[in-house]
Formats: structure tokens, sequence, C-alpha cells
């Protein structure tokens, strides 16, 4: 019997903005916080990371995030 391997799901959050200002991490307008999406390893949040914030790089105060959403689900695994 042959069982199908399953890396386990690592959820990551990634998100971003306009910042108040450069040297903090208030943002500007929540109603205006860019949810990217929500993916199931680190490695596919730091690809859709890295895709957005190229496409925002002339923006000095515009920030992107990746949050371990696994982290917070699960804190003693």
């Amino acid at each position: 019997m042959s069982e199908k391997s399953e890396k386990k799901q690592l959820l990551h959050l990634v998100f971003g903005g306009e910042l108040k200002n450069i040297d903090d991490t208030e943002f500007r307008d929540l109603d205006k916080i860019d949810i990217v999406g929500i993916y199931p390893d680190f490695a596919s949040a730091k690809v859709a990371w890295k895709a957005r914030a190229q496409a925002t790089v002339d923006n000095a105060l515009q920030r992107y995030y990746i949050v371990h959403l696994h982290r917070l689900l699960e804190p003693d695994v």
C-alpha cells in the first residue's frame, strides 16, 4: 500500500501598505492594507512578497511583510 507523503502545511500571510514613517511599522491607512494572500509554505510566500515588493519599489513608504501564521495557530509546534 502506497501512502502519499505530503509536506506539513505551514501557513504564511503576505500583506503590506504605505507606512506613516519610514522608520516605523505603523500604516498610514488601514483601509488600504494590501492582503496579497495566504500561502502553504515560506518559499511560496517569499516569492509573492518579493514580487509585490519589487512592483512598489518606487514608493519608499510602501512595505510588505510575511507573517508566520502557523506559529500563531500552533505556538507549541
